[in-house]
């Protein structure tokens, strides 16, 4: 009898080539065509969004503003350990380095990285080196005699960490930290902690925010599913028409609707709720953020949950109330199990985008509904990018551990967006 494990080898194609190698060529071929197709997109994808994030990340470890241009204060650091005492050899070396910046005009910005620690060092730099090319030794009392915060051993000690071009200090400061004398760290005064209250009141804002969007959009997404189709486009264009209208109109309408003297406010005064000098205030403050931010990111729950809603069998929900089920119950039991993966993935979709706005919180906030992305973008304009890159990676580092945990409770699988 023939060898039947051999029977494979001996099938050949009509050039004489042995099938299985036939087969393995048209295979590689196709996974390379495929690969040919979709490299263009890929190559998008890594140069405007994975490149960026890997600069931003970057950024924020990266800073050679001082080591740069104290190259002879480095080299001090480098030879003596942390803790040693700051000698008059290491004032002489400082002042050198002051002379050169003064050459190069770059006395501002060592001044800059240093006083991202150490507030009120940017001057101290800038004086310093000024008249650093008159100063005579010994050269701890003159530089002390310039501007006293040179004898300041926290000015050392941040002179010491900015001497590498890589470090901590951005996301030290970015979680309202500061190092001590001995370089240890501690949490800065209470009224100058603002990262990490931001942080959680953009978190807190955002989660009020996306429960909002939830309890507005289900009945709507369920009128959708329920509504002949007539009338479910039409009523589905009046969802999509905040899409088609300008960011900054939609934004300045509520400006208009919910100032003191908007709307809002001469309508209730009209009916006689309040009086005249009891105009409500609902706007630049955390109560505009809100309104106008579930306004505007409402259209993203609503799609995904009509997306659900759509293809549940209203005949199961008749079953459940024909077997003596109560609309509580049916709805408890039948229908509000099948919607969960709408669910999630608009609550998803609308907590993440509401994390990252900072149009509108800019526009309609004030001072007390600004969020953490108003002030990474007061960093960017500020030109500040390493503290800026600090605080979005933070940022991104927190919505990854989020996105994480939703994935361990709920299961990635079970989102559905369409």
């Amino acid at each position: 009898m023939a060898d039947l494990t051999s029977a494979p080898e001996m099938l050949r194609t009509a050039d004489g080539r042995p099938l299985k190698s036939a087969l393995a060529q048209a295979q590689r071929k196709a996974k390379w065509r495929a690969f040919f197709l979709v490299a263009p997109l890929l190559a998008f994808v890594v140069l405007t969004f994975v490149f960026p994030i890997l600069k931003m990340l970057e950024r924020s470890v990266y800073h050679d503003g001082f080591s740069a241009n104290a190259p002879t204060l480095t080299a001090w650091f480098a030879e003596h350990p942390a803790g040693a005492e700051v000698t008059e050899e290491a004032y002489a070396a400082l002042v050198t380095d002051l002379a050169q910046m003064q050459k190069v005009k770059a006395a501002g910005e060592a001044g800059s990285r240093i006083n991202y620690t150490v507030p009120g060092t940017i001057s101290m730099f800038k004086s310093g080196a000024r008249a650093a090319g008159k100063m005579v030794p010994p050269f701890k009392d003159a530089l002390i005699a310039n501007n006293k915060m040179w004898g300041d051993p926290l000015v050392w000690v941040a002179m010491r960490n900015a001497s590498s071009p890589w470090t901590s200090d951005f996301y030290m400061v970015s979680t309202d930290m500061k190092r001590t004398v001995d370089g240890g760290l501690e949490r800065v005064e209470d009224n100058q902690r603002i990262y990490v209250y931001l942080f959680v009141k953009t978190f807190g804002l955002s989660m009020v925010i996306t429960v909002l969007c939830l309890l507005l959009a289900f009945p709507i997404g369920h009128l959708l599913a329920v509504l002949p189709m007539a009338k479910s486009n039409l009523l589905m264009i009046l969802v999509l028409l905040p899409f088609w209208t300008s960011l900054l109109v939609r934004t300045s309408s509520w400006i208009a609707i919910l100032q003191e003297q908007g709307i809002i406010n001469d309508l209730m005064v009209w009916i006689g709720v309040i009086g005249d000098d009891g105009r409500v205030r609902m706007i630049y403050n955390q109560l505009g953020t809100i309104i106008v931010m579930t306004h505007i990111l409402l259209p993203f729950m609503v799609l995904p949950l009509y997306s659900v809603m759509r293809v549940i069998p209203p005949s199961y929900a008749r079953a459940a109330r024909s077997l003596g089920a109560t609309s509580w119950t049916t709805f408890r039991r039948i229908y509000l199990p099948q919607t969960l993966p709408g669910i999630a993935a608009g609550s998803l979709l609308v907590f993440i985008l509401a994390v990252g706005y900072y149009i509108t919180p800019a526009l309609v906030g004030g001072a007390d509904g600004q969020l953490i992305s108003n002030l990474i973008s007061f960093h960017m304009n500020k030109a500040n990018w390493s503290m800026a890159a600090a605080l979005a990676a933070i940022l991104l580092g927190a919505v990854l551990i989020l996105y994480w945990l939703y994935d361990q409770l709920i299961g990635i699988d079970r989102l559905k967006l369409g």
